[in-house]
């Protein structure tokens, strides 16, 4: 059985930027991830051990998060290896960084820079 399990719009704080002023004052992020993976087991016992539990990812994501980088490109790679690492049953995983209203040297305004991988 094809199953996923989504977490949409985890909201962090994070130092993720290439100019100084991200690294000081940081910024606003939003992460969603899908996990892939066979759930049939949860479904039948109704068990949480038989399935990915949803706090631990969010507690994974947050630590890795927490870390300063210059993309977030690398945020989101670090996330999947960080999930694929702790939870073997992840078959594949989408990970979506949102940089929310990020610094433009040019000026102007945009709303959010987002990335996507998937592994």
């Amino acid at each position: 059985m094809k199953s996923e399990i989504t977490l949409s719009n985890m909201e962090f704080y994070s130092f993720i930027g290439c100019y100084k002023e991200e690294k000081i004052i940081g910024t606003r992020f939003l992460v969603s991830v899908t996990l892939t993976c066979d759930l049939f087991q949860a479904t039948q016992t109704d068990n949480l051990s038989q399935t990915i539990n949803y706090q631990s990812v969010y507690c994974s994501i947050k630590k890795v998060m927490q870390q300063p980088a210059n993309l977030i490109e690398a945020a989101a790679y670090s996330i999947i290896q960080t999930l694929k690492q702790e939870f073997e049953a992840i078959k594949t995983i989408r990970v979506t960084v949102a940089k929310l209203n990020p610094m433009l040297s040019a000026g102007g305004k945009i709303d959010a820079v987002t990335v996507t991988l998937e592994a």
